[in-house]
């Protein structure tokens, strides 16, 4: 299935207007990280593509860059794996200040650093874990009652996992660990239980603040095992 959402640009020869208001706040600083995982700059020099197969992903694309369209579906209605959503947005100024902050076209495997304020990094990495992020707990049958959590991010550059792995550390505090999976292409950055429970506080420190809520209540639901556990153990 694909929704295609179209923001339409001005008459041919006219001066390029701009659909997105290009203002860092914290919402602006997530649907970036949004992009940067699972968008798309065309090499038409014009058109921003966002796809995803979570409906509640791309309603908060469109809330953070305050943009709401009416979509059509399509696609194989057999297959409902096979369905996803692409947003695709016409604007050549904000494709120019995408450019300007680190991202290419084709930038999956040639993307690195992204210039985020300071203040708005959080907000970023959230975003980046909602696009290309996940959590996974399990019992580890090694160990009588090890409840083990991982929070992670996956990318398909080494230079921007690296990037990423840096600014997490200068923020929070914790280091992670980096590790390449040849078979599919990607670099995977890990956070073990007590990293991935600091890391989480961070990230969801501020509820008013756009967030998918699948993979926050998934997290939360693991928490709350680590929860009785320790206190079982006290």
């Amino acid at each position: 299935m694909i929704i295609i959402y179209n923001i339409v640009m001005g008459k041919r020869g006219s001066k390029p207007r701009g659909t997105v208001k290009i203002k860092w706040s914290a919402d602006f600083a997530y649907a970036i990280g949004l992009i940067v995982t699972d968008g798309n700059l065309s090499p038409d020099g014009r058109h921003i593509i966002f796809t995803s197969k979570d409906k509640e992903m791309v309603d908060n694309f469109q809330k953070a860059l305050k943009i709401s369209y009416k979509y059509c579906m399509k696609g194989p209605k057999i297959n409902p794996l096979k369905r996803y959503f692409v947003v695709q947005i016409g604007d050549v100024l904000f494709y120019k200040f995408l450019q300007s902050i680190g991202l290419t076209p084709n930038k999956s495997k040639t993307i690195g650093k992204i210039k985020i304020p300071e203040k708005y990094l959080l907000n970023f990495i959230r975003g980046s874990f909602d696009g290309d992020g996940s959590s996974y707990s399990y019992w580890d049958k090694r160990w009588k009652s090890s409840f083990l959590l991982y929070l992670s991010f996956a990318s398909a550059s080494e230079r921007h996992i690296l990037w990423l792995k840096n600014i997490i550390s200068k923020l929070i505090g914790i280091s992670g660990h980096i590790s390449n999976s040849k078979a599919r292409s990607y670099y995977q950055l890990r956070y073990a239980k007590n990293e991935s429970i600091k890391l989480f506080r961070y990230m969801y420190k501020n509820k008013r603040y756009l967030y998918l809520s699948r993979k926050y209540l998934k997290i939360k639901e693991s928490l709350a095992i680590v929860k009785k556990q320790r206190k079982n153990r006290s």
